[in-house]
């Protein structure tokens, strides 16, 4: 069965686009990777029999051009880009950054973002996307404005979550007043964004809201 003949939603290109790469197979994603199969075969059963050479993925990363050029179908082009997306996942796998700020209480959620945010004039809606050690993944502002729960909505809290894979959020914003006594707005965003992360599997940690050299922690306050 060559590629033209799969049904277009079923073909491993619009499945990594509607499902995400997550949902191929080490045969799809290889498929991808080589893009063209030969005048015998389609992409895909290259891949399987790519696959199947090595006897897996374990033999296939450690395999070299030459060892790859010896299969029929696999030409110098395709082995250099195979063995280069080994090469980058084999370097994302080392990556560790010991340096990434660790948040293991409010204060230190607080601290993190007071210098920047206590003097803003504006309230900033800020998201903290933390890994499962509690350490910052990324740091975003969603929203610029007075907070109510029909502006800073879940998706766009969420969205940057999914892109960085993090476990778990932590949300600030500060008050121009100084004052960071909490509203009942804040408590209304806070409920809501603790709601949606209980049901996709993401958990909003805290609520911090910066004062003038203080803050509140919502949850401390027994909001979450």
């Amino acid at each position: 069965m060559q590629m033209r003949d799969y049904p277009k939603e079923e073909m491993p290109r619009e499945r990594f686009l509607q499902d995400g790469p997550q949902s191929l197979s080490n045969q799809e994603l290889l498929a991808l990777l080589l893009r063209t199969g030969t005048k015998e075969e389609s992409v895909l059963q290259l891949s399987s029999r790519l696959i199947k050479s090595f006897e897996g993925l374990r033999l296939l990363k450690e395999a070299s051009v030459e060892e790859m050029t010896g299969i029929k179908g696999i030409g110098e082009a395709k082995a250099i880009q195979i063995l280069a997306s080994v090469e980058l996942g084999r370097r994302i796998q080392k990556l560790n950054d010991p340096d990434r700020y660790v948040i293991r209480s409010p204060e230190d959620g607080a601290n993190y973002c007071m210098e920047e945010m206590r003097f803003l004039t504006q309230e900033h809606f800020v998201c903290l996307y933390l890994n499962t050690k509690n350490q910052v993944l990324h740091k975003t502002t969603v929203f610029i404005g007075s907070l109510n729960a029909s502006i800073v909505h879940p998706r766009e809290v969420f969205k940057e979550a999914f892109r960085r894979s993090a476990a778990s959020i932590i949300c600030l914003h500060n008050h121009p007043s100084g004052d960071p006594s909490p509203s009942r707005e804040d408590i209304e965003v806070t409920k809501r964004l603790v709601e949606c992360g209980k049901i996709i599997g993401i958990e909003v940690l805290d609520h911090i809201i910066i004062g003038e050299h203080k803050y509140v922690s919502l949850k401390e306050k027994g909001y979450l």
